[in-house]
This record gives structure tokens, sequence and C-alpha cells, in this order.
């Protein structure tokens, strides 16, 4: 089967697309068929604004007019649309999604902050992590960060906090975030054991690249913060021409890194996992559990 995932966030749109290839019920694989990314920023418009504009209205619009003939064409099965942190807030976020209804006959989700790190939580099986382990998940968006605590692979507890790259951009309310997302660290977890991080989201899978590690390896903390440095080194110019970041990346990289390098820090995590899977591979997962997976199991 085909599934799809369309993932609304802050900094950017996307729509996945994968195959699913089952050999036994407990044994399955997704084969990537495509990926879009359209950097249309819903986050500039609601983190100063307080709604989407008309003009990102239209955009998005025609982006969902697209993502149905693309799926269309891709002959996908089942499909899921999520909004995330920007369309939570935006004033006119439900009268946006009943414009696309009507435009396109999809039906974009706004899902909470709960809902959306339930999500991403649920691609942990797809992480080469040892289950007997200590993690933190960490996945830093747009407009928004959620945090799961981790221990002998169940999930223990978990928060979204209004902080991420784009809304950090505006200066707005991050300091004071901060400072609760270090008390709700230190209320949940103690450092009896050892723990590590799992990071997801754009900016920590480019930074994971830059890096130039090998695949798979966690990246330390000190490696985090070095690349961290040597991005801070150029300009947003010289970003995209040297280091050749998008333009939609190059601005917020650093304030997603700071992010991860707080939660590493103020948890003790000497080393950060990235798996690169993120909200919607873990929307395509769950379409899957759902539609074709229960079938087997009957």
């Amino acid at each position: 089967m085909r599934f799809a995932a369309i993932d609304i966030g802050s900094n950017a749109i996307r729509l996945l697309i994968e195959e699913s290839v089952v050999l036994t019920k407990d044994d399955y694989y997704f084969k990537k068929i495509s990926l879009t990314r359209i950097p249309i920023r819903l986050g500039k418009d609601v983190f100063s604004k307080g709604f989407i504009t008309k003009k990102s209205e239209k955009k998005l619009v025609q982006a969902f007019k697209a993502f149905k003939l693309l799926m269309k064409i891709n002959e996908v099965h089942f499909y899921r649309a999520c909004a995330t942190s920007a369309m939570r807030e935006a004033t006119n976020g439900n009268d946006i999604c009943q414009s696309i209804l009507k435009e396109t006959n999809i039906n974009l989700e706004i899902i909470s902050g709960k809902e959306e790190a339930k999500l991403i939580f649920s691609n942990f099986h797809l992480s080469s992590i040892d289950a007997s382990k200590n993690y933190v998940f960490i996945d830093v968006g747009g407009g928004s960060t959620e945090l799961s605590l981790i221990e002998n692979n169940i999930k223990t507890s978990s928060k979204s906090f209004r902080i991420g790259s784009v809304r950090y951009l505006t200066g707005k309310e991050a300091d004071d975030v901060k400072l609760q997302m270090k008390l709700w660290l230190k209320e949940n977890y103690t450092k009896s054991d050892e723990i590590r991080a799992i990071g997801t989201g754009g900016s920590i899978n480019k930074l994971y690249n830059i890096s130039k590690h090998d695949f798979n390896a966690p990246m330390t903390y000190q490696s985090l913060c070095n690349i961290i440095d040597h991005i801070s080194n150029y300009n947003y110019e010289d970003r995209i021409r040297i280091l050749k970041l998008k333009p939609d990346r190059a601005d917020v990289i650093i304030p997603s890194g700071e992010i991860y390098k707080m939660v590493m820090q103020s948890t003790g995590a000497n080393e950060i996992i990235v798996p690169k899977v993120g909200l919607s591979d873990g929307i395509i997962y769950n379409l899957f559990l759902d539609k074709e997976l229960s079938h087997l199991n009957d």
C-alpha cells in the first residue's frame, strides 16, 4: 500500500509519500516514493501578527492542490494531513482548514502539541537504539519543541513547549520558555543514570550532515557546539553561498541548535542520536498500523 503524510509546519510544509513492504506481520519496512518540501513560513505571520495572511493562505491552498495531484499520480491509498504550532495559534486557522477542504476536499487537522509529540515519538521503532538506556527525545520545529523522557523503552513523560526556530527569531517568550523547559526537565528527570539525546527536526539533520559524522553514529555535545560555532562565523548570505544552506534554513539553524544544546546541557546528555525521522514518518507509520497491519492481525 501507498501512504502519504502532509505536514504543515511553521517553517515549511511537506508531502511525504511512502510504500509499505510487508514480508510478515513482524517484518516490514517503508520505501520512500517522494518528498516534496515547500518553504511557506506560516510562523512568520502567526508569531508576529497572530494570524495567517491572505498571501500565505493563497500559497497554502495552491500547495494543497499540487499535493492532491501528486497523491493521485502516485496512487496513494491513504493519507493524513496535520498542522502544528503556527496553525494551532493562528486566529484564522480553522477558517483556512475549511477553505482547503472546500478547494481540494483534503481534510487538514490541527493537532495538539500532545498529539504531535505522540506521532513523532512513534518513530522510535525506526531508530537503532539500545532500549535499555535512558533518553530525552527532542523535536525542535518552527513554533514548538516537543520533549519526551524515555526509560527502558517506555515514555515516562512528555510536554510541548512554545519555543521553536521561527518563534525564536522574533525574540518573544524565548527566555521564559527556556526557563520552563529547564524546570520541567529538573522535575521529571533525576540524573541518577546516564542519558542520551535523540534529536529530530530539519535543523538537527542539517547540523549532523555538516558535521560529517559516520552514518548512524551519535554526535557528541562538544561536536554539536563546535558546528554551531562554525556556522555562527558566517553571516546569512555566506551560509547560503558557502555552506549551501537553503534560505529558509540559514536563519533558523542556529536558534534550533541552541535549543538542542540547552536540553542536552540541562540533562547532562553527552551525545545525540539523529535518526532523521519526524512527524511525517510518524503519520505514515500510524496510518500503516491502522489501515494495513491491523488487517494482517485479524
